[in-house]
């Protein structure tokens, strides 16, 4: 039986199966996303989905759906599967699915009368889809439709219908090209036999988009369907169609999807689950490495590249792919600070913590890579133009202040990870010293110390050897409370934010902490206390006035939600660093109880990974993007360090 697979009951219970959504991606940028029965839900879903780099380089929906039809005896049964106003569905092709399973590959199968038809999908790394078709049975004569709908439109937008549409079509070998307007590339259905294509180009008006509705955002679409194309179909035969920006030899297609799926980690444990997922977010694209935070609707943040990349990479024994990603970072490196998002000329560089996280993986690249020497001579020159810039001082008035520490902030601006704006301030306005900005500034100057020694930099030595130690007394003296037990999580001159949040659980986790083991281990009682949840870490303890237990609404009502309660996984990492310093074996059938509470989720929310984030309220359901980078990253390194110690005599 297949470790992931979900039964006829469930999968006709709309309210179950459109909650949970399928991905694939192809490691060039493109991607495929629906739900598990085929229906869309979110405007970035997509059998097609590719980056558009003549037109604005970002992501745009092509194929949208591909309804499928079986006919016999002149009737016919359309398994697709499209929500219209007033809550209607049609057609309801979900009511003859009987089966769902992956392995290496999702496959439905769906029973009407005698048919027997079996649906598997892949993702190539040319941009192209390949959906194979399988009849196991049927007692009559079997004709099989296909019709493609369309859209041709970036993946935040919605498609409209209209006149300026190109509703012409080419004929290729085994199949039809079409380009609905001028500027894209041109979109090759073809199939692995001959078929027949009838021309009948129609619109499907106010397709809805229920995951739209509530985020609060627009949520109907018309899509074009150009015709369709028929054939008959014998019990026992396989055809393939497939949809891509280039057009391929139909005698290769289907070699090509045998090999495609050889090329798959099955999916049949959770730990492989997670390292298929980790594989997702890396994109390989015009001589670039780059880390996509989340899909569907994230594109490269450079705070999330340098938190994933260690465990997305290293510790699936991907050395290489690390570096690659490394050295695109590094390239766009200016004045101390690499690009939160955006490229060329949409980049905005206001993250206050890529460039110090950007140590720390350094520091995780040296525990597989084992060559202090190799790093400073490819990232020495980097590591200097970092500390730098802020020791003298860069944007967003990011500048060491005279007693060691960093200080960050500018009007209007959210410089940490807790960076969501509303109304045009900051939900959580942390100018000042930050915590775990300084925690992070510490760990670096440290590393970059010891790095320095390793390679007789003198002059480097000489310039930051007294730095750490002012660090360390100003940390211990600004940031710890002996009454709290705990660390302030931002500071000023005149103010002290003791409001308990998990930014101080990098104090305790990073290689060098500028605090005691006893602060350190009073730390992670208080953030046991008041933020640990089986899904991760609070954002707030729920006893704070601003506390936000559930995040659902439009995009304010979120976002006020998402730093003020909001659970987030990916701090987990961290936080079992930190707790296996202090407690060693004896912490860890705990940790993983903690990481096994994922394994439920597997089949929730995106199948096969790990959301954003979750509610901070029982019982803690998923929301935000259906897969994150840092979400399966960090519990990938809290696998590896659970597997290390056990492996410890």
């Amino acid at each position: 039986m297949a470790y992931i697979k979900f039964e006829k009951e469930k999968l006709i219970n709309l309210e179950y199966s459109l909650q949970r959504e399928l991905l694939r991606t192809n490691r060039t940028g493109a991607y495929a996303s629906t739900t598990i029965i085929g229906c869309n839900t979110r405007k970035y879903h997509g059998l097609l989905v590719c980056p558009m780099e003549d037109i604005d380089d970002e992501n745009h929906v092509l194929l949208s759906a591909l309804d499928v039809s079986v006919i016999q005896h002149g009737a016919m049964f359309n398994f697709g599967v499209r929500k219209y106003p007033g809550g209607n569905y049609e057609p309801k092709g979900h009511k003859y699915i009987v089966n769902f399973e992956i392995d290496r590959t999702p496959v439905l199968t769906y029973r009407v009368g005698g048919v027997v038809l079996d649906m598997e999908r892949i993702l190539s790394e040319d941009d192209r889809i390949l959906i194979k078709y399988t009849l196991r049975d049927a007692h009559s004569k079997t004709l099989i439709r296909f019709k493609p709908f369309l859209a041709f439109r970036n993946v935040h937008k919605l498609s409209k219908a209209n006149i300026f549409v190109n509703n012409k079509y080419a004929e290729i070998e085994n199949g039809i090209k079409v380009r609905m307007y001028d500027g894209y590339k041109a979109l090759n259905m073809q199939f692995n036999k001959k078929v027949e294509y009838i021309h009948v180009p129609d619109w499907y008006y106010n397709v809805e988009y229920q995951e739209e509705q509530n985020r609060g955002y627009e949520y109907q679409e018309d899509l074009y369907v150009p015709g369709y194309f028929e054939t008959e179909i014998k019990k026992g035969e396989s055809i393939i169609f497939t949809a891509g920006l280039k057009e391929i030899n139909p005698k290769t297609i289907t070699r090509k999807f045998s090999s495609e799926v050889e090329k798959r980690i099955p999916r049949n444990s959770f730990i492989d689950c997670l390292k298929n997922a980790a594989q997702q977010f890396i994109i390989k694209r015009n001589k670039k490495t780059e880390i996509i935070a989340g899909y569907p609707w994230f594109g490269r943040w450079g705070r999330d590249t340098f938190i994933a990349l260690p465990g997305l990479t290293l510790y699936n024994g991907d050395l290489k792919t690390c570096e690659d990603a490394i050295d695109t970072m590094t390239n766009e490196l200016k004045d101390g600070l690499f690009p939160n998002i955006g490229t060329g000329e949409t980049t905005v560089m206001n993250s206050v913590d890529a460039p110090l996280w950007f140590f720390w993986t350094l520091q995780e690249y040296l525990k597989f890579s084992k060559d202090k020497k190799r790093v400073w001579e490819n990232y020495g020159s980097k590591i200097k133009h970092i500390l730098d810039n802020y020791r003298r001082g860069t944007h967003y008035n990011i500048k060491m202040h005279d007693n060691g520490l960093i200080w960050a902030g500018a009007p209007g601006k959210a410089l940490t990870w807790m960076d969501a704006i509303v109304g045009g301030k900051p939900v959580t306005p942390r100018h000042g010293f930050p915590v775990e900005i300084n925690a992070l500034w510490y760990n670096a100057v440290c590393f970059a110390l010891d790095l320095a020694e390793n390679n007789n930099d003198k002059d480097f030595i000489k310039n930051w050897e007294y730095i750490p130690d002012m660090i360390q007394l100003s940390f211990n003296e600004y940031f710890w409370d002996e009454d709290k037990k705990y660390l302030a999580d931002f500071v000023t001159y005149d103010y002290k934010d003791f409001t308990i949040r998990p930014n101080q659980l990098f104090a305790c986790s990073l290689p060098y902490t500028p605090i005691s083991e006893l602060k350190r281990e009073r730390i992670l009682e208080t953030v046991r206390k008041f933020l640990l949840t089986p899904k991760g870490i609070r954002s707030l303890t729920p006893h704070h006035p601003d506390y936000k237990g559930v995040c659902v609404g439009n995009q304010e009502q979120r976002d006020l939600a998402y730093h003020q309660g909001t659970v987030w996984p990916w701090l987990l990492g961290h936080f079992a660093e930190a707790y296996l310093k202090i407690h060693g074996k004896s912490a860890l059938s705990f940790l993983e109880e903690i990481l096994y509470n994922f394994e439920e989720d597997i089949i929730n929310h995106g199948i096969g990974t790990i959301s954003e984030i979750y509610d901070g309220d029982p019982p803690h359901s998923p929301r935000g993007a259906i897969s994150q980078a840092w979400s399966v990253a960090e519990l990938i390194r809290i696998h590896y360090m659970l597997q290390e110690l056990k492996n410890k005599n």
